[in-house]
């Protein structure tokens, strides 16, 4: 692809749009950065998509821009998406954009989600000059897995592990509650609480008795229209705590599968939490997108490993993640624990551009 002409202060706006697009969470939706310029080139709003049933990057800049008291009309939009042209939980971003009079649309990758694209050509029907392609490397690669759960047509997993310093999600007797301590907890619920469902094996079920609702603000409460799933061929209790309404069982051990029924069921991000043979099988399936591991300063010596049996029999084979700061950084302390936020190694390389300056 040529270079697209644009200006200096539109290249310069692309990048803080990329960077500005790193803050939101991955999952459902691509990682989305909007910048809103005036014709002299100063910047009159930014935003970026904060998660799945908030406004999109666009409207958000341009509510940025007229809440600074600037009008947005005959402006110039940089977004790092094409603009989306279909309705979901919010309205159509290029029809957005018509209504607010910008004169220009630069954006960067082409939108590849079939019921969203057309953006780019629904803007030049309106007489707005439209360009595509600056920085179209950088937004590939930040979206890069959410690419690939949308060709596989299956949910965005996120991973979550509790784990010691040596690696262990329970003791050699068996007890795991708790590894971490609250504030690690608390985290987990909080991320818990954006996934359409979350996921855990019949062992888990019955070892632990989870409920798997998501306590957000200090009450506990099912997840809106969320899935609380087991996967698994073993039975689940009739009394078991996960029963109820949003319950279901895939009694099959084949994850491809599992994740078929799910996308089915309009299910677009998955977290899975468990245990070990279960967060084996997705990653050894080589669907996991995103990885959040909370480790503890204890070592058990002894006990279930978070990720057996990979088939890794020498360091060569072994993938190594690369750190992640979309959402916040990539390493954070949470009481005596540290929660790490990795994805998996890149299928071509790009820079890191999710921290904002």
């Amino acid at each position: 692809m040529s270079t697209p002409s644009v200006t200096a202060a539109e290249s310069e706006a692309m990048l803080r749009a990329l960077r500005l697009a790193g803050q939101g969470v991955r999952g459902a939706n691509p990682l989305v950065g909007a910048v809103v310029l005036g014709p002299d080139g100063a910047v009159l709003g930014e935003g970026y998509h904060r998660g799945a049933g908030t406004p999109h990057a666009e409207p958000a800049a341009l509510a940025d821009a007229r809440s600074r008291g600037n009008d947005p009309r005959g402006a110039t939009v940089v977004v790092t998406l094409e603009p989306c042209n279909h309705t979901g939980r919010t309205g159509p971003c290029s029809e957005a954009l018509i209504e607010a009079g910008v004169a220009r649309v630069v954006h960067a990758a082409d939108d590849v989600n079939g019921a969203a694209a057309g953006g780019a050509h629904r803007l030049r029907s309106a007489g707005i000059d439209c360009v595509g392609g600056l920085e179209a490397t950088r937004s590939r690669d930040l979206n890069e897995r959410w690419t690939a759960a949308l060709a596989g047509a299956r949910p965005f997993v996120t991973l979550k592990s509790a784990q010691s310093l040596d690696g262990r999600v329970a003791a050699r007797d068996g007890s795991s509650q708790w590894i971490t301590g609250p504030e690690a907890r608390a985290d987990g619920h909080r991320i818990r609480a954006l996934a359409d469902a979350v996921l855990v094996g019949t062992g888990t079920v019955l070892a632990d008795n989870p409920r798997l609702t998501a306590r957000t603000d200090g009450t506990q409460g099912a997840r809106g229209a969320g899935l609380r799933v087991v996967l698994g061929q073993g039975t689940v209790p009739d009394d078991a705590a996960i029963r109820g309404p949003g319950f279901l069982h895939l009694a099959t051990r084949d994850v491809r599968l599992a994740l078929g029924e799910l996308y089915g069921r309009g299910v677009r991000h998955l977290m899975v939490e468990g245990g070990p043979r279960v967060a084996s099988a997705f990653l050894r399936a080589g669907v996991v997108d995103e990885l959040f591991s909370y480790v503890a300063p204890l070592i058990l010596g002894d006990g279930a490993p978070a990720f057996p049996e990979l088939g890794v029999t020498t360091l060569g084979e072994a993938e190594r993640w690369r750190l992640d700061d979309a959402g916040g950084p990539a390493v954070q302390q949470l009481g005596a624990d540290v929660r790490v936020h990795l994805r998996p190694p890149p299928h071509t390389p790009g820079p890191n551009l999710t921290t904002p300056p």
